[in-house]
C-alpha cells in the first residue's frame, strides 16, 4: 500500500494527481521548477522539493534529480502525470531501480510504444488497421498531403503537415529541430494525411491479472496546431461497426505489449475507415471526460492497479454525455500567440474545473499555454454542450488574453452542435469565430465605474459638470466615451445610468436593464466579457523602428535562425527567417515582404520579450 507519492509533473496535472490522493489518504509530495516556487501545485501538496533552475531540462526533465527528491522527502512511488517524462522508459526504469514505485505501464510497454515508427510495426503485426509510413526519399506529387511527424513525444511537437513538394526538405529539417528541442529524440517520419477526418481515441485500463477494459470513445478533433481544444465522449455519430473495431483495435493494442494501467490508443476515422495513430502510455489531458461518463477516478485506478489491486471483470456502465475544453492563455486571432502575465481572478461555475492556477498566480513563458479544463456533464450531448458554453461565457478570466470566446463560439457553432467536425475545423472557420465582438457599452460602464472610484462623492454633484471623456484600447481599435455629473448623478446620452459603482454599473438600454461588473488591474479593464486598455490622455512617445522591422510578438527563446541567413541575404514575403519557443509552441517570424535582410539582431538562445527587434528586412 502507498504511503506517500511524488508527482514528477507541474500544473493542472499534478493538482489533479493531488487531489485523488488526499482523498485516499495518500500523501504527496511536489517537486518544482524556480519559476514555480508559488505555483498551486508547490503550495497544494504535503511536501516540495526544489528542482534548481527554470526551464524544462534543467528541471522537470532531469529524471535522476526527480528521483532523488522522492527518497529525499520519503515518497514510496512516483506518478509521472502527462507530458514531460511520462512516456520515457529509461525514467521508469530509474524509479523501478531506487526502489520506488512506479504508477503506469511497465518500462517494457513504454518503450514497445515510444517510437511511433516501432508501434506501427507492432501493431500491424497483430492486425490493427493503420496508415503506413512513407519514405521520405520516395514521397511523390501524388502521395500528397504528407504529415511529417516526431517519432516520439506527442502533443503536435515536431508534427508538419507538407501540401507542396519542394517544401518536404525544409519541414522535415524543422520538425526534426523541434522534436529534438521538446524530446531529445529529432527522429521524424512521414505518413499519408488523412484530410477532413476525425480524430477518435479509446480510453483502456488494464490490470495486472488479465483483464482490459474499454471505456468508451472520445472525440478530440477541434485541434489547434495538433494539440486539443475541445474533447468529448462518447465519440458522436460513430456507427457500432466502427465503435466495435476500434474496441477491437484497442484491446489488441493493450494485450499485445502486456499493458497495466490507465492509457488511450489513438485512431483517425475516416466514414467507416479505421487507422491506428499512437499509443500514449498515460493518462490523457482529456480523461475527465469518461470519469463523468462512466462515474469512475482514473487516477485512482492507476493507483490501484500500481499496488497490485484488480480490476471487476466489465467496467461500469457508461451514462449521458461529456464534453471538456481547454482554457487557454493565448490569442487565437494572432496565430494562436501564448500570452503572459498575472492572472487575477478565474472563475467558471457550475462546472468541472482543473487547474493549476489560483487567483494572482503568474503564468510564466517556460512552460504550456494551458490555465484549465471546464468539463460539462448531462444526460445528452446537446445538454451538456449547451451547458459549457454557458458556463464559459458566464466566467471570470481576468489577466491576460484567452481563448474563452473562441470555445464559446466553436462550442455554438452549428458545424460542431450537428456532430459534423473534423480536424480542419479551425482551419475552415477561424477567421469568424476570432471575428472582435465587443460589448458597445462596455468603454461606458468602465468609464463610469472609474468616475466613481475617483470621486469623494461618488460621482454626484450639487451642479452639472463639464463633460467628461475617457479613452480606451478594444479589440484593436479606440473608443472614446462621454459622460457628465448632474444633480441626480451620472448620466449618458442614449442610457439611462441606474447605478454606479467602482466595481459595479447598472444601465438601462432601450428599456432593457443591463449590469456590468468592472474589474481593473493597472491599464487593464474587465467590464463583463470584454477587456479594455486605458488610454492616457497624452500618450507617451513610443520607440521608432525602422520600416520592414521584425518585432517579437510574444516573449520567448529564440531557437533557430533560417540557414545561411546574414545581413544582405535576399528574402521573399512569408519566408520563414527566425524561430521562437514559448510556452511549449514554436512560432515562426516571416519576412513581411519581398526584399533584402538589411540587419539580424536575434541568435540561438537569446531571451526575448514583447517588441524586441529581431531583424530588419529591407523591402525590394
Amino acid at each position: 500500500m502507498m504511503s506517500s507519492v511524488l508527482v514528477a509533473n507541474r500544473g493542472e496535472i499534478a493538482c489533479r494527481v493531488f487531489r485523488t490522493c488526499h482523498e485516499l489518504g495518500i500523501r504527496t509530495v511536489a517537486v518544482y521548477a524556480d519559476a514555480d516556487e508559488d505555483a498551486l501545485h508547490t503550495r497544494t501538496a504535503d511536501t516540495a522539493v526544489r528542482l534548481p533552475g527554470a526551464s524544462p531540462a534543467e528541471t522537470y526533465l532531469r529524471g535522476e534529480l526527480i528521483v532523488k527528491a522522492a527518497l529525499a522527502a520519503g515518497a514510496d512511488a512516483v506518478h509521472p502525470g502527462y507530458g514531460f517524462l511520462s512516456e520515457n522508459a529509461g525514467f521508469a526504469r530509474t524509479v523501478l531501480d531506487a526502489g520506488l514505485g512506479w504508477i503506469g505501464p511497465s518500462p517494457e510497454a513504454i518503450e514497445a510504444m515510444a517510437s511511433k515508427t516501432r508501434a506501427k510495426e507492432l501493431m500491424a503485426a497483430a492486425g490493427v488497421p493503420l496508415l503506413a509510413p512513407l519514405d521520405p526519399d520516395a514521397v511523390t506529387g501524388a502521395d500528397l498531403p504528407v504529415l511529417v511527424k516526431a517519432a516520439a513525444g506527442g502533443g503536435g511537437r515536431g508534427m508538419r503537415v507538407v501540401r507542396e513538394l519542394d517544401a518536404l526538405g525544409t519541414e522535415l529539417a524543422a520538425a526534426s529541430a523541434e522534436a529534438e528541442s521538446a524530446f531529445g529524440d529529432g527522429a521524424v517520419f512521414v505518413e499519408p494525411y488523412v484530410e477532413h477526418a476525425r480524430h477518435v481515441e479509446v480510453q483502456i485500463v488494464a490490470d495486472g491479472h488479465g483483464t482490459v477494459w474499454t471505456l468508451g470513445t472520445r472525440d478530440c478533433s477541434l485541434q489547434r496546431r495538433h494539440q486539443k481544444v475541445v474533447e468529448e465522449a462518447p465519440a458522436p455519430g460513430l456507427g457500432p461497426d466502427v465503435e466495435l473495431r476500434l474496441y477491437s483495435a484497442a484491446t489488441a493494442a493493450a494485450r499485445t505489449i502486456a499493458y497495466t494501467g490507465a492509457g488511450t490508443v489513438e485512431f483517425l476515422v475516416a466514414g467507416d475507415r479505421v487507422h491506428f495513430l499512437e499509443m500514449n502510455t498515460r493518462l490523457q489531458v482529456e480523461h475527465p471526460v469518461t470519469e463523468a461518463v462512466f462515474g469512475i477516478d482514473l487516477v485512482a485506478l492507476q493507483l490501484r492497479v500500481a499496488e497490485g489491486g484488480t480490476l471487476e471483470a466489465e467496467p461500469p456502465p457508461p451514462s449521458g454525455h461529456a464534453v471538456e475544453a481547454r482554457l487557454y492563455a493565448e490569442d487565437p486571432s494572432r496565430d494562436w500567440a501564448p500570452q503572459t502575465g498575472t492572472l487575477h481572478r478565474l472563475s467558471v461555475p457550475g462546472v468541472r474545473l482543473d487547474t493549476g492556477y489560483g487567483d494572482g498566480d503568474t503564468i510564466g513563458v517556460h512552460y504550456d499555454a494551458l490555465l484549465a479544463k471546464a468539463v460539462a456533464h448531462a444526460p445528452t450531448r446537446a445538454e451538456a454542450v449547451r451547458r459549457l458554453a454557458g458556463a464559459l461565457e458566464r466566467a471570470t478570466v481576468h489577466g491576460p488574453a484567452t481563448n474563452r470566446d473562441l470555445l464559446v463560439r466553436s462550442l455554438r457553432h452549428e458545424e460542431f452542435t450537428s456532430a459534423r467536425m473534423n480536424t480542419a475545423f479551425y482551419d475552415r472557420h477561424l477567421g469568424d469565430l476570432t471575428a472582435p465582438a465587443p460589448d458597445p457599452y462596455a468603454p461606458l460602464a468602465a468609464a463610469l465605474a472609474d468616475a466613481h472610484g475617483r470621486s469623494r462623492f461618488g460621482g454626484w454633484r450639487n451642479l452639472p459638470s463639464q463633460p467628461q471623456s475617457r479613452r480606451y484600447l478594444v479589440a484593436g481599435e479606440e473608443h472614446e466615451v462621454h459622460y457628465r455629473h448632474t444633480r441626480r448623478g451620472p448620466a449618458a446620452d442614449g442610457v439611462h445610468v441606474l447605478r454606479t459603482g467602482p466595481g459595479l454599473v447598472v444601465l438601462e438600454i432601450e428599456g432593457v436593464r443591463r449590469t456590468f461588473e468592472v474589474a481593473r488591474y493597472g491599464d487593464r479593464v474587465h467590464v463583463n466579457g470584454t477587456t479594455l486598455t486605458v488610454l492616457p490622455r497624452f500618450p507617451a512617445p513610443g520607440p521608432a523602428h525602422a520600416p520592414g522591422s521584425l518585432l517579437a510578438p510574444m516573449p520567448g527563446t529564440v531557437v533557430r535562425v533560417a540557414e545561411d541567413l546574414t545581413e544582405g541575404t535576399p528574402v521573399r514575403a512569408g519566408h520563414p527567417l527566425i524561430w521562437l519557443e514559448a510556452m511549449k509552441m514554436e512560432h515562426r517570424i516571416t519576412s513581411p515582404t519581398d526584399g533584402t535582410l538589411s540587419s539580424l539582431h536575434a541568435t540561438p538562445g537569446q531571451q526575448v520579450e514583447v517588441g524586441t527587434l529581431l531583424a530588419v528586412v529591407e523591402p525590394r
